[in-house]
């Protein structure tokens, strides 16, 4: 029988709100700026010089948010970074942004971001959010709550679906119903939640949609805790809560000896291949910027990324009850049981021997559990940010997470005890262990 404590629930209560005001990545940016400016962070311009006096700064490049702290003391510093992202799979609104049908049903025009579970978007109402830029270049954050539904086909207009297995078109089969066609485009409907004038107006947008149910807590004990975008917002309110806390404290971030950084990327699931990617410039450019304002030169800066690591979190998964087989045979992470570190032979997880040391040494200091994930050899696993920041940067990365059942579903499943088990072990990693 599980036993939850009020800290963990606590923990998983916040972590729904987090999920609830992050219904894309740009929301998320946006409430991760208001939670760090809570506890005395100051956000800053990237194209203000960079200031190497103590505290937290940070600022936001489309859906990522780099964030650093600076203790009193940075002469001999290095950095430790923890490294997530705030993207998810879904459907994206493309160009044209709606149409109607023949019949008169009107459709949100959508393309597939991300590896999306097609049939977890099914028979469930769906809501639309991100960015609008407008014609003066100002930003809009738009949310339009539960507004379409992309229906699934009755059995009995597919007699033989149970028999023969359900059979998705991407293109033709995942465009969602939201009104029936009266003339008025999806849009429209956005420029009015904007307080834009009209649609014409709309000079460019990024819009994903989200899973509209609220998240929640079951199971016989409610342990579980089902949310869509755990993957990868689990991540980002670990490592934010973890910040938060040693913020406040008189033993936290001002007196360690290294620079804490927070590298909440965008655009994970498409590649990282952007601008505020992993694969991009942008975290590079955020440590150099550091060494240069604490006096270091260009050997200086090598000096100090050749003492650095980095901890990329990232959900895994959990060996799934009913396709135990996907699994490798002797590794099986079960819920509960603590954050996993994240391994593989291919370097699809940039986990090494030092890696695994250090993840064990903050777990062991921490007081967390934890457990391995490495997958069937016949089963490729996915890969995450951890080999791309060790590439650019050459520097000492370990890939963890805590795990999931139904990744990349529009609702995901997780345990609740290792939500703040993996924030306890990020806040003991920042603190120097």
């Amino acid at each position: 029988m599980t036993y939850l404590d009020s800290a963990e629930i606590a923990h998983v209560e916040d972590f729904a709100d987090f999920i609830s005001a992050s219904p894309s990545s740009y929301h998320a940016a946006a409430e991760i700026a208001r939670r760090l400016e809570a506890v005395g962070f100051t956000q800053v311009s990237e194209s203000d010089p960079m200031s190497a006096e103590p505290g937290g700064r940070f600022f936001i490049r489309d859906g990522a948010v780099m964030t650093w702290f600076v203790p009193e003391d940075a002469s001999a510093a290095s950095f430790r970074i923890v490294g997530c992202h705030t993207d998810s799979p879904g459907l994206k609104i493309k160009p044209s942004g709606s149409s109607t049908t023949s019949d008169g049903w009107g459709q949100i025009d959508v393309e597939l971001y991300g590896g999306l579970l097609l049939n977890s978007w099914l028979d469930r109402e769906v809501g639309f959010a991100g960015r609008l830029i407008d014609r003066e270049g100002n930003e809009h954050l738009v949310n339009t709550g539960p507004i379409a539904r992309i229906p699934q086909l009755a059995i009995h207009l597919d007699r033989e679906i149970n028999k023969d297995g359900l059979k998705l078109d991407r293109q033709k089969h995942m465009q969602p119903v939201w009104m029936l066609g009266d003339g008025q485009t999806i849009f429209d409907h956005l420029a009015q939640l904007a307080g834009l004038d009209s649609a014409d107006q709309i000079a460019g947008h990024d819009l994903v949609s989200y899973a509209t149910e609220k998240p929640a807590r079951f199971g016989v004990n409610e342990e579980f805790f089902a949310a869509g975008r755990q993957d990868n917002l689990s991540s980002v309110h670990a490592g934010l809560v973890a910040m938060e806390k040693l913020a406040g404290r008189e033993d936290g971030l001002a007196n360690t000896r290294d620079i804490a950084v927070f590298a909440a990327f965008d655009h994970e699931e498409v590649g990282s291949s952007t601008r505020s990617g992993a694969s991009g410039p942008i975290l590079e450019s955020v440590l150099r910027r550091l060494a240069a304002a604490t006096g270091r030169d260009e050997d200086g800066y090598h000096r100090m990324l050749a003492t650095t690591t980095c901890v990329s979190a990232d959900a895994g998964h959990f060996v799934h009850p009913n396709y135990s087989e996907r699994h490798d045979p002797n590794n099986h992470p079960m819920p509960g049981a603590g954050p996993m570190l994240k391994l593989n032979a291919n370097q699809r997880y940039a986990t090494d021997a030092v890696g695994t040391a250090l993840w064990n040494r903050i777990c062991e200091a921490a007081g967390v559990e934890n457990q391995a994930f490495v997958s069937n050899n016949s089963v490729p696993c996915g890969s995450t940010i951890g080999p791309l920041t060790a590439t650019r940067l050459g520097i000492t990365t370990v890939d963890v997470g805590i795990g999931l059942l139904s990744m990349h579903s529009a609702r995901e499943m997780s345990h609740v005890k290792d939500h703040l088990a993996l924030s306890r072990v990020i806040e003991q990693y920042w603190q120097g262990a």
